[in-house]
Protein backbone atom coordinates (compact mmCIF):
# COMPACT_ATOMS: atom_id res chain seq x y z
CA UNK A 1 0.00 0.00 0.00
CA UNK A 2 1.39 3.36 -1.01
CA UNK A 3 1.49 5.72 1.99
CA UNK A 4 1.57 8.78 -0.28
CA UNK A 5 -1.65 7.59 -1.97
CA UNK A 6 -3.36 7.19 1.42
CA UNK A 7 -2.17 10.65 2.52
CA UNK A 8 -3.59 12.11 -0.68
CA UNK A 9 -7.09 10.81 0.16
CA UNK A 10 -7.03 11.55 3.90
CA UNK A 11 -8.46 15.11 3.50
CA UNK A 12 -11.36 13.74 1.42
CA UNK A 13 -12.21 11.16 4.10
CA UNK A 14 -11.93 13.80 6.83
CA UNK A 15 -14.33 16.14 4.95
CA UNK A 16 -16.67 13.19 4.33
CA UNK A 17 -16.88 12.43 8.06
CA UNK A 18 -17.18 16.12 8.96
CA UNK A 19 -20.24 16.28 6.72
CA UNK A 20 -22.22 13.82 8.86
CA UNK A 21 -21.55 15.84 12.05
CA UNK A 22 -21.98 19.33 10.55
CA UNK A 23 -24.79 21.39 12.15
CA UNK A 24 -24.87 24.14 9.48
CA UNK A 25 -27.11 23.23 6.55
CA UNK A 26 -25.26 25.55 4.14
CA UNK A 27 -21.90 24.03 5.05
CA UNK A 28 -23.38 20.54 4.53
CA UNK A 29 -24.68 21.58 1.10
CA UNK A 30 -21.26 22.96 0.10
CA UNK A 31 -19.51 19.81 1.34
CA UNK A 32 -21.84 17.62 -0.71
CA UNK A 33 -21.13 19.68 -3.84
CA UNK A 34 -17.39 19.51 -3.17
CA UNK A 35 -17.34 15.80 -2.32
CA UNK A 36 -19.73 14.19 -4.86
CA UNK A 37 -20.11 14.47 -8.61
CA UNK A 38 -23.47 15.90 -9.73
CA UNK A 39 -24.70 12.40 -10.56
CA UNK A 40 -23.00 10.85 -7.53
CA UNK A 41 -24.83 8.12 -5.67
CA UNK A 42 -24.89 6.46 -2.29
CA UNK A 43 -26.03 2.87 -1.89
CA UNK A 44 -27.24 1.47 1.42
CA UNK A 45 -28.83 -1.88 2.18
CA UNK A 46 -32.26 -0.27 1.85
CA UNK A 47 -31.97 2.49 -0.74
CA UNK A 48 -30.19 4.22 -3.57
CA UNK A 49 -29.66 7.97 -3.22
CA UNK A 50 -28.68 9.90 -6.40
CA UNK A 51 -27.73 13.52 -6.96
CA UNK A 52 -26.80 16.43 -4.73
CA UNK A 53 -30.35 17.23 -3.54
CA UNK A 54 -31.14 13.63 -2.57
CA UNK A 55 -27.76 13.35 -0.82
CA UNK A 56 -28.50 16.56 1.08
CA UNK A 57 -31.82 15.14 2.25
CA UNK A 58 -30.12 11.87 3.29
CA UNK A 59 -27.32 13.57 5.25
CA UNK A 60 -29.65 16.12 6.87
CA UNK A 61 -32.01 13.36 7.97
CA UNK A 62 -29.14 11.38 9.52
CA UNK A 63 -27.78 14.51 11.20
CA UNK A 64 -31.18 15.51 12.63
CA UNK A 65 -31.88 12.04 14.00
CA UNK A 66 -28.51 10.79 15.23
CA UNK A 67 -26.40 13.88 15.96
CA UNK A 68 -28.85 16.68 16.83
CA UNK A 69 -31.55 14.63 18.57
CA UNK A 70 -29.79 11.55 19.92
CA UNK A 71 -26.38 13.11 20.67
CA UNK A 72 -24.09 10.87 18.62
CA UNK A 73 -20.98 11.64 16.56
CA UNK A 74 -19.71 9.84 13.49
CA UNK A 75 -15.98 9.13 13.22
CA UNK A 76 -13.52 7.03 11.27
CA UNK A 77 -12.54 3.94 13.23
CA UNK A 78 -9.91 2.32 11.02
CA UNK A 79 -6.98 3.17 8.80
CA UNK A 80 -7.89 4.28 5.28
CA UNK A 81 -7.25 1.71 2.56
CA UNK A 82 -6.90 2.70 -1.10
CA UNK A 83 -6.58 1.01 -4.47
CA UNK A 84 -6.28 3.31 -7.46
CA UNK A 85 -9.49 5.44 -7.27
CA UNK A 86 -11.17 3.42 -4.52
CA UNK A 87 -11.17 4.18 -0.79
CA UNK A 88 -12.33 1.94 2.06
CA UNK A 89 -12.60 2.73 5.76
CA UNK A 90 -14.69 1.80 8.79
CA UNK A 91 -16.78 4.22 10.82
CA UNK A 92 -18.56 4.23 14.14
CA UNK A 93 -21.35 6.23 15.69
CA UNK A 94 -20.50 7.00 19.30
CA UNK A 95 -22.18 9.05 22.03
CA UNK A 96 -20.78 12.60 22.01
CA UNK A 97 -20.25 12.24 25.76
CA UNK A 98 -18.19 9.07 25.27
CA UNK A 99 -18.94 5.41 25.51
CA UNK A 100 -19.42 2.37 23.32
CA UNK A 101 -20.28 2.62 19.64
CA UNK A 102 -24.01 2.39 18.98
CA UNK A 103 -23.45 1.54 15.32
CA UNK A 104 -20.53 0.64 13.06
CA UNK A 105 -20.09 0.23 9.34
CA UNK A 106 -17.83 0.27 6.32
CA UNK A 107 -17.67 2.86 3.55
CA UNK A 108 -16.38 2.01 0.09
CA UNK A 109 -15.95 5.03 -2.20
CA UNK A 110 -15.28 5.00 -5.93
CA UNK A 111 -13.94 8.30 -7.20
CA UNK A 112 -14.49 9.98 -10.55
CA UNK A 113 -11.67 11.34 -12.71
CA UNK A 114 -11.94 14.73 -10.97
CA UNK A 115 -11.32 13.14 -7.55
CA UNK A 116 -14.88 13.50 -6.27
CA UNK A 117 -17.09 10.64 -5.10
CA UNK A 118 -19.05 8.96 -7.86
CA UNK A 119 -20.28 5.95 -5.89
CA UNK A 120 -20.55 5.64 -2.10
CA UNK A 121 -21.34 2.16 -0.83
CA UNK A 122 -22.43 1.83 2.81
CA UNK A 123 -22.06 -1.52 4.56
Amino acid sequence: MNQQHITEFTPLVERYMTLWNEPDENVRRNLITDLWTEDGAQFTSLREIRGHQALMERVSSAYDKFVKTEGFLFKVSSPIETRHDAIKFHWEMIPATGGEAASVGTVFLLLSNDGRIHYDYQF
